[in-house]
């Protein structure tokens, strides 16, 4: 019987022991996907490809670090918002060109989509440190352009980029007027559990009951949910009812955590979304909601209207 149980505890110690080699060594490839399995990691197809007007543009990091990004506008000389759009964990930008096709086209907006370092044609590789200040270059890129209107920059984020849009929100109330996230996770140490079902006894964010142990290993713990409810800038929440992913109650926790603090969130859900397709499954339902919610907080200011008032206002807080 002794030798039962210490074949026992040896055992589950080999599986914590597997389990804290794999995170350490594989955890970047596990959270940062640039190059999908059979594909190369440049870009398929340019917004041109789509007959998009758009700009390439090259940032420097803070740490100086090369970046990509396209700046797609939806008219030459538009004043309408501007998204900073923010993608998932795999893949590049040149995969969501056909969603931001149709929000450019249903949103009358322009959208800047920036390539994540290690990711497209930017240099570097991938950590939440080294995202954190590419997600802030290209912001601080969209506030010094003179061919838009600097008060109606939302930021919009799905799954990954939801993390890293939401960081960049809580960090700039005065140059993001509002965000969007779209099933987006609680943190990376909520998500490992449901990646790696056996950490979840080992790894957890704020809301986990467990002992959380290996907490100190995750390089890129993301953690949304102890963001969000710092955020005093509207939000909208995009809630895929079928995310195969992301557990869909992560992102109830999201809302739940913000709204208790900020009176101006909004929260829906589409039956049929998953991760990748909410846009999509969503049809006409997703596209008047984000309307509404950009209509709402950063309206078309008439010139008339801007002439009673000086432009500075707009980036008070």
């Amino acid at each position: 019987m002794v030798s039962y149980v210490g074949v026992l505890l040896y055992g589950v110690g080999g599986i914590v022991v597997a389990g804290m080699a794999l995170l350490v060594a594989f955890q970047e490839k596990l959270v940062y996907v640039p190059v999908l399995p059979g594909l190369t990691k440049s870009y398929p197809v340019t917004p041109a490809r789509l007959r998009l007007l758009y700009e390439d543009v090259w940032l420097r990091s803070s740490d100086g670090v090369r970046l990509h990004a396209w700046f797609i506008k939806v008219l030459p000389e538009s004043r309408g918002p501007t998204v900073l759009f923010f993608q998932e964990n795999a893949g590049n930008i040149a995969h969501r060109l056909e969603m931001v096709r149709i929000m450019i086209q249903r949103l009358q907006c322009n959208v800047f989509m920036l390539s994540y370092r290690g990711y497209g044609a930017s240099d570097g590789y991938p950590s939440q440190h080294g995202i954190t200040k590419d997600a802030q270059a290209a912001l601080d890129h969209l506030s010094q352009r003179t061919d838009i209107d600097t008060s109606r920059i939302v930021v919009f984020g799905r799954s990954l980029g939801g993390a890293v849009g939401a960081l960049l929100t809580k960090n700039n109330p005065d140059k993001v007027a509002a965000l969007i996230l779209e099933n987006t996770f609680t943190s990376i140490l909520d998500m490992a559990g449901v990646i790696l079902p056996f950490l979840k006894w080992f790894i957890g964010g704020t809301s986990s009951k467990g002992p959380k142990l290996l907490n100190f290993l995750v390089r890129s713990p993301w953690s949304t949910i102890d963001v969000v409810g710092q955020i005093k800038q509207p939000i909208l929440f995009l809630s895929g009812l079928q995310d195969e992913m992301v557990p869909p109650f992560h992102m109830q926790m999201l809302y739940g955590k913000a709204a208790a603090h900020n009176r101006e969130c909004v929260f829906v859900d589409f039956p049929n979304g998953m991760h990748m397709d909410t846009w999509l499954a969503g049809g006409d339902h997703y596209w008047r909601t984000t309307q509404q919610f950009l209509e709402k907080h950063v309206p078309e200011i008439k010139e008339h209207d801007s002439s009673h008032d000086d432009k500075g206002d707009s980036f008070s807080s």
